[in-house]
Order: C-alpha cells, then sequence, then structure tokens
C-alpha cells in the first residue's frame, strides 16, 4: 500500500505562485511514476504534469514538477497562475501496477 499527502494549497491571486507538495509512505519503493492531475468544479480531472516530463498544454511554461527520488516527494511549482487554474489538485503514484491518490489540495487563484 502506499499513501500520498499533498499539502501547500491556497488562495492566489492571478499572476501569483504557489508550491504544492506531495509526500508518499508505506511501500514506496516499488513506486515507478508520480505526477499531478487537477479537477476543476463541474469538470472531469486532467493531467497537469508527471516527474517524466509530459505537461498538460495549458500549464507548459508555467508549471514545473521535481522531485526527491529516493524519498518519493514531489512537487508542482505554479508560476502565472490564472483563474482558470483553479481546481482541487491531486498527487498520484504508480506500483505494481495500481495508481494511488492522494486527498488533494484546493488552489483558488482570484482575479
Amino acid at each position: 500500500q502506499v499513501q500520498l499527502v499533498e499539502s501547500g494549497g491556497g488562495s492566489v491571486q492571478t499572476g501569483g505562485s504557489l508550491r504544492l507538495s506531495c509526500a508518499a509512505s508505506g511501500n514506496i519503493l516499488r513506486i515507478n511514476d508520480m505526477g499531478w492531475y487537477r479537477q476543476a468544479l463541474g469538470k472531469q480531472r486532467e493531467l497537469v504534469g508527471t516527474t517524466t516530463g509530459n505537461f498538460a498544454d495549458s500549464v507548459k511554461g508555467r508549471f514545473f514538477v521535481s522531485g526527491n527520488n529516493a524519498e518519493k516527494t514531489i512537487y508542482l511549482q505554479m508560476n502565472s497562475l490564472k483563474p482558470e487554474d483553479t481546481a482541487l489538485y491531486y498527487c498520484y503514484g504508480d506500483s505494481l501496477g495500481r495508481r494511488y491518490w492522494g486527498q488533494g489540495t484546493q488552489v483558488t487563484v482570484s482575479s
């Protein structure tokens, strides 16, 4: 089993920055991929970015994913935030063919 806990969400004005963190615990040795999704109110969950460099077009050049591979902790640096970035942000980790999710952290961008 893998547990994921996100932190760092909050409210920010347009153009601001936030950094989200995701810490994995449990059987972390078998985690082979981690990344971020988000879900805005009334919309489907969508990919934001992964540790392998795959990013949604809407965030390319503004959002960056980094991490500590040994500790399985990853970060999402979000710059030049826009109101349309407002969503619940989820961290995921893939281990032994199963995807685990965190509980999500809210990001709200006001104009």
